[in-house]
């Protein structure tokens, strides 16, 4: 899906969309501004639960060590002069992912580590580590709708999502599009008054959902 950045009519809660679609609208203000890391980092994990994982001195400890750590990535990226398009070449990944894996919300695989290492020496091997041995808490903070770039995403996400949804059960079915088997893109075209024009795309594995068979339910539930 390709989604035009235009000023959208109609903004719903912001319940009305995952954790994991404010993870990727924050990963596309990094990669389209160089956003640095801010507070915000320290209430990202799963802002809208009231778990008590999100309570606990260890996990708030957690959340500062990345936000730290993000700071220092940044840091690294802008000594060497690079952009995140600059980067995720380098990477092999695409540009929004790079961005990810600064913002803590995405892993560094072993076979990628190098690569960073090589295009950004200053990294540190304490904190390439980190980015692979721990698994990320993916979350986001409802306050980052107050960034106007991100509004504005999330306003034409929420302003034509119902329209997406019956195009995308009419072209493949009763199903959703993944956002975990899901690759994100950002990019920019020219239009006809030679305007520069934003082009983000959504590339996501579509899952259907399933007739539940009882013969097919290897865990039913115990009856008494």
């Amino acid at each position: 899906l390709r989604v035009g950045l235009a000023t959208a009519s109609a903004l719903l809660p912001a319940t009305a969309l995952p954790a994991r679609v404010f993870n990727m609208l924050a990963a596309v203000l990094a990669t389209a501004t160089g956003l640095l890391p801010t507070p915000l980092h320290r209430y990202a994990a799963n802002a809208r639960s009231s778990a008590p994982m999100a309570s606990s001195s260890d996990y708030d400890v957690r959340l500062d060590e990345v936000a730290e750590r993000s700071s220092r990535l940044i840091a690294a990226k802008e000594e060497a002069g690079l952009s995140f398009d600059e980067l995720a070449t380098k990477l092999g990944l695409t540009n929004t992912y790079t961005a990810q894996l600064f913002l803590g919300q995405a892993q560094l695989k072993a076979n990628t580590a190098p690569k960073l290492k090589k295009a950004l020496p200053s990294v540190s091997d304490d904190d390439l580590q980190a980015m692979m041995a721990h698994f990320p808490m993916r979350g986001f903070d409802e306050r980052i709708l107050q960034e106007p770039n991100v509004y504005r995403t999330y306003e034409a996400v929420t302003h034509y999502g119902e329209a997406i949804k019956r195009i995308i059960n009419e072209e493949c079915g009763d199903g959703i599009m993944s956002a975990i088997d899901f690759y994100c893109d950002v990019g920019t075209t020219t239009g006809k008054a030679g305007e520069k024009r934003v082009v983000i795309t959504f590339n996501g594995k579509f899952l259907p959902f399933i007739e539940q068979q009882a013969a097919d339910n290897t865990a039913s539930s115990p009856r008494d």
